[in-house]
């Protein structure tokens, strides 16, 4: 009897093993991770770089632009913009007028074989022009894409047809940024959310599915280029939107507005999504503006705990910063380094310029990528080295650095890659505006 019920166990076992199917790698469907949250939670990825660096499994031939991967069921998304005619010069004073077409590109995340592209007529007039900006989305066999002239596109994901789109000048009668549309688009349940502009939809709602428009909110002499962001506090799900004027809570359902601050960043440039960690909400951005709000515990509401000042906090723009354990990190965009700031009071605890330019003097806009995994931090920098390195309150510590990528945009006198990189599947996904590489960091 016993020697029979053994039989029976292994062969449950077996077919188990047969039709569960391999444990799915976590993928990284938006910008900044499947939270947008800059967490990695993938297990059995190495301590340190080996001599020579990373294994390259494939890289791709890309053209131009500053919008990261995203990687979901096996597949790799990403775009580019290919100029037929006009200069290229980054100015931040001055628009650039080109002519090209912006296209969207899908590769196979094992192999990096294009699986389909698709592209687009698309003359730009923005400054520092090389590209799109925005990470594209993805949820529930589709993808979502943000063109730098406000081109907005769902796809499907196996064939790369186009389900719908938007044009947010056509549309909306939005006008282009300076910088271009900049702002990830969010997948918030049936919702996909985006920062458009025009009046009365700088906020706008859109079925995912369909493109049918559910609400829109919001009026402002410019929309801005932070993406919005989902936070719980007051016992209530809100939609975060900055403008280059005031941050904002909206019902993420209605678009109703439920509060609004005045955080009015230098150049119109509301950039970095706010971050909460606990009951602190934390914004910030250049010309020494930030602020930590305490969220009210039984409504919507927040009251101010601390504003920065020029010797406090740190002010960032091009990456986003994390809040662990009490510990603001985040690059300041007009020094270019990377600090560590004391959540609670706005004390700053150390600062480096390792990690941003790899030098010792200030660099504007210096700047690095901030991504956790278990105890350790994974951060990209603007010199295109991967590295390796513990962060807390005491100071910096790097473990290990290869370099992946040429910088190959031009900033401030000075070569930089500015694009988030992707983590899935045991590997990094980064991009500058000629190849995208897939390097494993399995252990």
């Amino acid at each position: 009897m016993i020697t029979r019920w053994v039989w029976m166990l292994a062969w449950v076992l077996v077919a188990l093993s047969l039709f569960a199917g391999p444990i799915a790698a976590e993928d990284w469907p938006q910008w900044m991770g499947p939270l947008r949250d800059g967490r990695w939670n993938e297990t059995g990825i190495l301590d340190k770089f080996p001599r020579g660096g990373p294994t390259v499994k494939w890289r791709m031939p890309i053209a131009g632009g500053y919008s990261g991967p995203a990687v979901a069921g096996g597949r790799v998304f990403v775009t580019d913009y290919v100029r037929s005619s006009g200069e290229a010069k980054n100015d931040p004073g001055a628009r650039a007028n080109l002519n090209g077409r912006e296209r969207v590109l899908c590769y196979d995340a094992a192999t990096g074989k294009e699986l389909w592209k698709f592209a687009y007529d698309c003359p730009y007039k923005i400054s520092y022009p090389a590209g799109p900006r925005a990470t594209p989305t993805v949820s529930g066999g589709k993808v979502y894409t943000l063109g730098a002239e406000g081109n907005l596109l769902c796809f499907d994901t196996m064939y790369g047809t186009v389900a719908w789109q938007k044009t947010f000048k056509g549309d909306y009668k939005a006008a282009t940024p300076t910088w271009g549309f900049c702002a990830h688009p969010l997948v918030d349940g049936k919702k996909l959310i985006c920062l458009v502009g025009g009046e009365g939809s700088v906020a706008v709602a859109f079925d995912k599915d369909t493109g049918k428009e559910l609400w829109k909110a919001l009026s402002a002499e410019d929309a801005g280029y932070c993406p919005p962001s989902i936070i719980e506090a007051g016992g209530t799900r809100q939609l975060l939107i900055w403008t280059p004027q005031t941050l904002n809570s909206l019902n993420p359902e209605t678009g109703e507005v439920y509060w609004t601050e005045p955080l009015v960043p230098q150049y119109g440039m509301s950039i970095c999504a706010p971050q909460k960690a606990g009951d602190l909400l934390y914004a910030n951005g250049i010309g020494s503006v930030g602020v930590a709000y305490k969220l009210n515990k039984d409504k919507p509401g927040v009251e101010i705990v601390w504003e920065g000042k020029p010797n406090t906090a740190v002010y960032c723009a091009g990456s986003t910063p994390i809040i662990d354990d009490g510990v603001i990190y985040g690059n300041d965009c007009q020094v270019g380094n990377l600090r560590a700031v004391d959540l609670a009071s706005g004390k700053r605890l150390w600062e480096s310029f390792e990690p941003t330019t790899g030098g010792e003097r200030r660099a504007s806009h210096g700047t690095v990528f901030l991504t956790k995994n278990a105890d350790r931090y994974f951060l990209f920098s603007e010199t295109g080295d991967l590295i390796i390195a513990k962060l807390s309150a005491d100071g910096y510590e790097e473990i290990s650095r290869a370099h992946i990528l040429e910088p190959t945009h031009e900033a401030f006198g000075r070569a930089v890659v500015w694009s988030h990189p992707a983590y899935a599947n045991k590997c990094a996904f980064v991009r500058n505006n000629k190849e995208i590489v897939c390097v494993s960091l399995a252990k």
